[in-house]
């Protein structure tokens, strides 16, 4: 059963399975002085991204008249993630020993994909993945950080700029992602503070059928996990049989 990898909204830009890429960024590359271009920022924002131990994630977005709130926080080795839209409400959990997912009924079904049969299993319980099993693989590289780094774009084909915004230099990433078969063409921008570290503070991406905001913040939270009580969890195995 493969719902846990249909229940992205719109954080498909974190939900990518994560790269190589971190680990190929040296961290001696400094995205400043008159050397700067695309390539070094991508770079430095890497290597960045890969020593930190957690952030903060806000996603809004709307499709069509479909609105759509993320909120996250990504953790070296757990992470925590609700996905609301309307009344439809999905939170997920991992830490380093289980991954756990809850929500209301429209919620499991509509944003996650369970069928209605899975559900009335789960009722107001929380589904367990036990570290090890493929679905708890997939909930951890969907929020932790390695999963950062798949925000950023490719060199190729991304333009690079700066700005002030508030009395403070910024630099700017620009790209296009061209439309697929199930997707619009879109227009990023990734807006990155000037200094050392270089961390993501926002992007805006813009298609023919919606927009997306997502914005970072407390670059280095410690992210501390709260397991359900044991009388509220049900193996994901029972749901799934």
């Amino acid at each position: 059963m493969d719902f846990l990898k249909r229940h992205r909204p719109h954080l498909t830009c974190l939900v990518l399975v994560a790269s190589a890429l971190v680990v190929a960024a040296p961290v001696a590359a400094q995205a400043s002085g008159k050397d700067t271009s695309a390539s070094t920022v991508i770079s430095s924002t890497k290597a960045a991204i890969a020593s930190e131990s957690g952030v903060h994630v806000l996603v809004t977005s709307k499709i069509s008249s479909s609105s759509t709130k993320v909120v996250a926080d990504i953790g070296a080795t757990s992470g925590i993630e609700t996905i609301t839209r309307g009344s439809d409400v999905a939170t997920i959990k991992v830490t380093p020993t289980y991954a756990y997912l809850s929500g209301n009924a429209a919620g499991l079904t509509t944003l996650m994909g369970l069928s209605a049969k899975q559900q009335k299993k789960v009722g107001t319980d929380t589904i367990s993945m036990k570290n090890g099993t493929t679905p708890y693989k997939d909930l951890k590289s969907s929020i932790t950080i390695p999963v950062l780094a798949t925000l950023l774009p490719a060199v190729k084909g991304t333009m690079y700029s700066t700005r002030v915004i508030d009395g403070q230099p910024y630099y700017e990433l620009s790209w296009t992602t061209k439309a697929t078969s199930s997707t619009s063409k879109s227009e990023s921008v990734l807006t990155l503070p000037e200094g050392t570290p270089v961390l993501p503070s926002r992007e805006v991406s813009t298609s023919s059928s919606g927009n997306s905001t997502t914005t970072f913040s407390k670059w280095g939270e410690r992210i501390n996990i709260t397991k359900p009580p044991t009388s509220q969890i049900i193996p994901y195995s029972k749901v799934v049989s």
